[in-house]
């Protein structure tokens, strides 16, 4: 059955940014799916709502509250899980983040700060998680999460766009160094309806220009982000590595033009 390969029993995963948002649904995702997950961020009660629904599903969480901006405490969610679980599978690094900011008004430190968080923190986990999945399970994967700006140009995304773009670069970079063992890929959403875009899509001028400029005439459900995960790193994905995938309703430009003035 085609539906056995996007199967991950017994496999046993890190997500970080798990909290809420895509991160949480790539967890539950992969609980529905058959594995045991590691989940971190730094709101334990949310956390702890995602747990609960990772044991609705007969698998286990082990929650993780944690600042992972930190890359050592990033780092050690790999050592976590070993511990927890007695093997790691798969790594998400999901955590990332950088407020629009324009070009003139972003300094060398705001762009440095996002590359830490988007990129840094991203290499730090896979530093640390690639012994232990050839240690304890022989192979794995990596999925990174980038975004639509990290391809596409929009005002004031200098810091955030330039971040995930390189994100969205060292996913192929690491892809080719950790072949054929583990494979690395990402995903790079476009407008997906979480919590960070409530302030958006609450504003019924921004939320309409967001749909028509989307080809698709919609904004996406962070489920639609779970689905590529899990296909990245089930068997379903396996002929897979160095790819980033694009769930983003088919964007060729960006679809909401911040209010930057001209020159």
């Amino acid at each position: 059955m085609i539906l056995d390969r996007f199967r991950i029993d017994g496999k046993v995963a890190v997500v970080t940014g798990a909290g809420r948002g895509l991160g949480a649904a790539i967890a539950v995702a992969f609980a529905e799916a058959g594995a045991n997950v590691v989940i971190a961020a730094r709101t334990e009660s949310q956390l702890e709502a995602v747990a609960e629904q990772v044991a609705a599903t007969g698998q286990q969480a082990h929650v993780v509250v944690a600042d992972l901006s930190d890359i050592e405490a990033t780092a050690a969610l790999a050592e976590a899980a070993v511990q927890r679980f007695g093997r790691l599978d798969i790594v998400v690094n999901n955590v990332g983040g950088s407020l629009p900011s324009p070009l003139l008004d972003t300094t060398p430190e705001a762009l440095t700060s996002a590359f830490e968080f988007n990129v840094t923190t991203a290499h730090s986990l896979v530093l640390a998680a690639v012994p232990r999945i050839l240690d304890t399970a022989g192979g794995g994967s990596i999925v990174n999460i980038t975004s639509t700006m990290g391809r596409l140009p929009g005002r004031a995304f200098a810091a955030y766009g330039t971040a995930k773009a390189a994100l969205a670069h060292y996913t192929k970079l690491a892809a080719l160094d950790l072949n054929p063992r583990i494979r690395v890929n990402a995903i790079a959403p476009g407008s997906i309806l979480t919590s960070a875009l409530e302030i958006v899509a609450g504003n019924d001028a921004m939320r309409t220009e967001l749909e028509s400029k989307t080809p698709l005439g919609g904004l996406g459900e962070p489920a639609d982000i779970a689905a590529a995960a899990l296909y990245l790193v089930s068997p379903a994905g396996k002929y897979l590595t160095g790819k980033v995938l694009e769930p983003d309703g088919g964007l060729i430009a960006p679809n909401l033009d911040l209010p930057i003035q001209d020159l």
